[in-house]
């Protein structure tokens, strides 16, 4: 295949989160301690706080939702949005288990966003930009439902070498599979993470007073072992990655990823180097 197929990679995406939702959700926790801190970088430059409405754009299973639903109290409104139903349907009993009355969640794809124009205070997306395949679409949907001053917040990942608790899975089942090297257009983990790629989608997109940060994210666990247990249970990208795999290979690939990522195993536990790159831009 020579060209990349956006619509054929979006129904794979939606079934293959469709089947992750109940892991995504169920490692919650590990989510919280890991991109807890970058989350509130983001909320922070976003200037998210008390009474305001937010737009949750890929918002997976909705960990990050109720930071926000937290932040913004009683009187503001978050509305978490995802491709996968299953997945939100996570996030909505979660909500309600913690007594967020201030939480919606609705299905709808991150590049045909269904809002009112010009109705909230903040649009994020942690980590669901980088898979979007028409980036600049998902970024002109988010900015018309921006009131003026608004400010869209976003978290990606930088480069592969940062960040090889990712790259070096990716790198050994797209070796495995025989993908080769990402078709132009293709979006993916790392799409958005070379130095000025982001700030540069933002200023295409329209938006004004841009600001990038970097910030170190390690993901810390016991063991090697509940890493790879992690990404195998819950990474839709990965699942994706290994789809033209029969289980046998699916299996080698993932014994090849184990004893790679035993390599970051410390006398104190696993750390996975992860380094992210969050974004705001204003209306």
């Amino acid at each position: 295949m020579s060209t990349f197929d956006p619509i054929k990679y979006k129904q794979t995406t939606q079934q293959q989160w469709q089947e992750a939702a109940e892991a995504w959700h169920r490692w919650g926790p590990t989510l919280n301690s890991w991109l807890g801190p970058v989350t509130e970088v983001m909320l922070d430059i976003a200037k998210v706080g008390t009474a305001q409405r937010v737009l949750d754009v890929a918002a997976g299973a909705g960990e990050q939702t109720m930071t926000i639903a937290r932040r913004v109290g009683p009187t503001g409104h978050v509305l978490a949005t995802d491709i996968s139903s299953k997945i939100l349907e996570f996030a909505a009993a979660e909500a309600q288990r913690r007594g967020l009355s201030n939480v919606e969640c609705r299905v709808m794809d991150g590049e045909n966003l269904d809002v009112q124009r010009g109705t909230f205070d903040a649009v994020v997306s942690r980590v669901g930009l980088i898979y979007f395949p028409d980036q600049q679409k998902a970024l002109a949907g988010m900015k018309r439902a921006l009131k003026p001053g608004g400010r869209v917040a976003a978290i990606v990942y930088s480069t592969p070498d940062k960040n090889a608790f990712f790259s070096t899975p990716v790198g050994i089942i797209r070796r495995r599979a025989n993908l080769g090297p990402p078709l132009p257009g293709q979006p993916g983990p790392f799409s958005l993470g070379a130095p000025g790629v982001l700030e540069a989608a933002f200023a295409k997109a329209g938006f004004r007073n841009i600001e990038t940060r970097v910030v170190p994210a390690p993901l810390r666990m016991p063991t090697s072992t509940d890493c790879v247990r992690f990404e195998q249970e819950s990474f839709g990208a990965l699942h994706q990655m290994l789809s033209t795999l029969d289980e046998a290979a699916r299996q080698d690939a993932w014994r090849e990823i184990a004893d790679e990522l035993a390599k970051f195993q410390t006398p104190n536990g696993f750390e996975g180097p992860c380094e992210m790159v969050v974004a705001v831009g204003m209306n």
